[in-house]
């Protein structure tokens, strides 16, 4: 497939969404993300629960509600994170992984941030959901270059001059004999 992401060269199409999905760039991505999963796991699991049991009412409503986003959130770029991989390393096909895809919900899971009782939680908390939200926009900005550059209509290959082409047909048709 070919179009403003994919350039030719030496006869063959780059696809450059393709590369950058099976780039260094994905593999941080990959990490940050599943290092940011067993950070949140064990602050929720550890001094988070600690720490929401001496939380005014308020501000425990808001860290049950955050802390809930949160984990959901991480799960559901954790899938999206997983679905790409097993695609780079040839487990699952791209069309597979778009289909598989459509079960993840990147751009819905938002935070309450500034709400009642936001100010009282935890510092750690607040630190965990501020970076899930910016791995959130990193993830879906990759998945709209992935997936919406697979889903445009494909654009013809650069190569012999299309206006070139017409006036060899025409120049084939009518001689080459031109007024002067």
């Amino acid at each position: 497939m070919t179009d403003r992401n994919t350039r030719t060269f030496q006869g063959g199409p780059i696809d450059f969404v393709d590369r950058l999905a099976n780039s260094e760039m994905f593999s941080a991505l990959f990490s940050d993300g599943m290092a940011l999963v067993e950070e949140t796991a064990a602050y929720l699991d550890g001094d988070g629960r600690v720490e929401s049991k001496s939380l005014p009412r308020a501000a425990s409503l808001a860290y049950a509600t955050e802390s809930m986003r949160l984990t959901t959130r991480l799960m559901q770029m954790a899938s999206w994170l997983l679905l790409q991989r097993a695609v780079n390393e040839g487990e699952m096909s791209s069309e597979q992984a778009g289909s598989e895809k459509n079960k993840v919900r990147l751009s819905t899971l938002s935070s309450s941030q500034g709400g009642p009782g936001w100010d009282e939680l935890p510092a750690q908390l607040r630190d965990l959901i501020d970076r899930s939200v910016r791995l959130q926009e990193r993830i879906v900005h990759l998945d709209r270059m992935i997936y919406e550059a697979k889903d445009r209509a494909p654009m013809p290959v650069p190569g012999e001059n299309p206006v070139a082409a017409q006036l060899s047909v025409l120049t084939a048709a009518f001689g080459q004999n031109r007024p002067s």
